[in-house]
């Protein structure tokens, strides 16, 4: 959209960006009309965490072009390439940041609408080594805020696509409705998963799919897809993606509030001081951060074992047990909240079974005594025989009544009735059934046959699949998810009968890896031979089935017998779920 150039103000003595907006924007007469008093709109918003804007063109100027703050340092995304992800802290630490920066700039009136790690600077000033001086702050800035509004013509942008990066775009922006100050929150949760995870939430061969998969609001949770990640910043990322706007954060100050108090929780009261000593040593800085994270996620475990509340003391747990997998004290930790959690379900169980119980007793007995005081109680209204109904009625209350040995003999007049005693027929008492007592319990040890990040849920609960799990006798629910849904298929949940006995049982799943595709884009007449992938012709798409997580080939492309053009080798990595296209030359 821009060109940029370093610049030095003579007039003020200091060095800047200037950002000259394209001719073929430029000329437009609604960019040219809108841009000198968005701009200057824009310029307005002054905040620690946002790229100044120093002065703006005026409708005169013959180009259209902003001055803004130059920044020394690095861009998110260069150190999201170094990294591949960072530790979660240290994403919520830049996210607080971002946050607040927003939250001034939406106070102005002015959203971003493109909030992405190539906008978001890494500010620090770095001495002749490259190391950052310690009297340097390290600040975070958002550049090219409301670039995207102010070159909003007709929606689209010169090259005619929806304005703003199709994985980072909230619903509603994908869809042209009122985009406000929850689009960023949505952009800033696309940011932090990123950041966490090392990949995006909505991802896609092309933009139309990543489109198509933001506006269906799936993807994976970030404890899933990483399970270092954590429930609680899961939760955190995820309120932020909600699909709707009313179920994100109410603004991004909110959500930095929750950044901040989880940093806070965990032992990371000052955030800025926690990126400061990552960007000066991020190597040392990750041999000591699970040293840190375990004692406290452990500590916080047991305090929420003991207030009872199960589901967060799992969750802690399971997150110490994925930086310490082997951690035999974890382990024990989580079977001993295994079988707690069992118990209890037991005894809910049992609760609910005597109290029935009860309950039809209780009724029992009342209608028990209800029917012997009626049968007690002498019928004062009962009318005067008439002639032989008195010998018929003695007769029948005199024959012996076999069948009923419990009653007594009827009197011969109603007054003279003796209380009858009816005891209830108990019926000969039924053997119990056997029941797995409440300690027995099976160790179990998953394997997986796909890829090894996936994450396996038992009963509902996620479980370290790599661990033996401590499972009750009996039936349990075992689903087994991919790490996402463009490399694998999802298999549906399965039951599985985990039997008494010794040793360990194996539990096996098998999650299908989706097959690659490999085509060749070469002129009409040449050729490449693929090895196991066959023969592939100009044009031609060929599904290759993989049974692994990647597929080295070694292609031998022959040229057109019309080029001069020598045969050569190009080797190939496919990916499940992905396409490789061979180019030539």
């Amino acid at each position: 959209m821009a060109t940029v150039y370093r610049a030095h103000d003579k007039r003020l003595g200091r060095d800047v960006a200037v950002k000259v907006i394209h001719r073929h924007l430029r000329e437009n007469k609604e960019v040219a009309a809108r841009f000198a008093s968005e701009a200057r709109a824009v310029a307005k918003v002054k905040h620690p965490n946002i790229v100044e804007v120093y002065d703006v063109s005026s409708e005169e100027d013959p180009e259209r072009y902003l001055v803004v703050e130059l920044i020394r340092g690095t861009t998110l995304r260069k150190l999201l390439v170094e990294h591949g992800h960072l530790p979660a802290e240290i994403a919520a630490a830049i996210g607080v940041q971002i946050a607040r920066g927003l939250n001034h700039a939406h106070r102005q009136g002015v959203v971003h609408r493109d909030v992405k790690p190539e906008n978001v600077l890494i500010v620090s000033e770095t001495s002749d080594k490259g190391r950052r001086k310690d009297s340097s702050p390290v600040r975070v800035k958002i550049t090219d805020f409301g670039i995207a509004k102010l070159l909003d013509a007709q929606g689209v942008t010169s090259t005619g696509q929806v304005l703003g990066s199709p994985a980072h775009m909230a619903p509603e922006q994908i869809e042209g409705g009122d985009v406000s100050a929850r689009a960023d929150v949505f952009g800033l949760g696309v940011l932090l998963y990123e950041c966490m995870v090392g990949s995006l939430p909505f991802e896609g061969k092309n933009p139309a799919q990543v489109l198509r998969r933001v506006l269906d609001g799936s993807f994976t949770p970030p404890e899933r897809a990483r399970p270092t990640v954590g429930a609680s910043w899961s939760r955190i990322v995820e309120k932020a993606l909600a699909h709707k706007q009313e179920d994100r954060y109410p603004s991004a100050d909110d959500l930095a509030d929750a950044l901040e108090a989880e940093l806070g929780v965990l032992g990371f009261p000052d955030a800025a001081a926690e990126l400061e000593a990552y960007l000066d040593d991020s190597q040392s800085y990750g041999e000591g951060y699970a040293a840190r994270v375990v004692p406290r996620l452990t500590e916080l475990g047991r305090e929420a074992r003991q207030k009872q509340e199960m589901p967060r003391a799992a969750a802690l747990f399971n997150r110490a047990l994925a930086f310490r997998p082997d951690n035999t004290e974890l382990l024990a930790e989580v079977a001993g909240l295994a079988r707690r959690q069992r118990l209890r379900r037991t005894l809910r169980t049992g609760a609910l079974v005597v109290g029935g119980g009860l309950l039809m007793l209780g009724a029992g007995i009342f209608g028990f005594q209800h029917f012997t005081e009626v049968a007690a109680e002498p019928r004062s209204d009962a009318a005067a025989p008439r002639p032989g109904e008195q010998a018929r009625s003695a007769v029948t209350a005199e024959r012996p009544e076999s069948k009923r040995p419990d009653t007594a003999p009827a009197a011969s007049t109603p007054s003279q009735r003796a209380p009858v005693k009816r005891v209830p027929r108990l019926g000969r008492p039924k053997a119990p059934k056997a029941e797995p007592e409440l300690d027995q319990v099976r160790a179990v040890r998953i394997v997986i046959d796909g890829p090894q990040s996936a994450t396996v849920r038992i009963d509902g609960q996620v479980r370290p699949w790599y661990e033996r799990q401590e499972l009750s006798v009996g039936p349990h629910t075992f689903e087994f998810i991919p790490p996402n849904t463009e490399c694998c298929e999802h298999p549906p949940p399965h039951t599985v009968q985990v039997s008494a006995g010794e040793g360990v049982q194996v539990v096996k799943g098998h999650i299908p890896f989706k097959p690659a595709v490999l085509s060749l884009d070469a002129p009409p007449g040449a050729k490449a031979s693929c090895g196991v992938a066959g023969q592939l012709l100009p044009g031609e798409s060929r599904r290759i089935e993989l049974d692994e997580a990647s597929l080295a080939l070694r292609c031998h492309v022959i040229p057109p017998p019309e080029s001069a053009a020598s045969p050569k080798e190009i080797d190939v990595a496919l990916s499940p779920g992905r396409t490789f296209s061979i180019a030539w030359p």
